[in-house]
């Protein structure tokens, strides 16, 4: 069973950064691909990037083109989300997920096995 845990989250003015963190613990962390999906009020939840267990990235590019960076840590068991240039828009709870392995779509959050709690990022204008 593996528990990740999300922080960094927060309040920041529009054109603002954050870095969020996702921390894994109970599985072999190197092997596993892993997500970042956030869900805005009213919304569903949508794909923000994943990278996997090899090092490979993806983006949804239409949203985040050029401002946010996924990276891993595995010394740390660590996933981050850099995210630069924040807008309006990017205001939703951020969570990260994980899956054992390499999957063919990464942004399909039914292919995740386990989830984080969340957390809320509010980017004001």
């Amino acid at each position: 069973q593996v528990q990740l845990v999300e922080s960094g989250g927060g309040l920041v003015q529009a054109g603002g950064s954050l870095r969020l963190s996702c921390t894994a613990s109970g599985g072999t962390f190197s092997r596993y691909s892993m997500g970042w999906f956030r869900q805005a009020p009213g919304k569903e939840r949508d794909f923000v990037a994943a990278i996997t267990w090899l090092g490979g990235r993806t983006y949804d590019t239409d949203s985040v083109k050029g401002r946010f960076t996924i990276s891993r840590d595995n010394a740390k068991n660590t996933v981050y989300l850099q995210m630069n240039s924040l807008k309006p828009d990017d205001t939703a709870v951020y969570s990260c997920a994980a899956v054992y392995g390499g999957v063919t779509i990464m942004r399909d959050p039914n292919v995740y096995t386990y989830w984080g709690q969340g957390t809320q990022v509010t980017v004001s204008s």
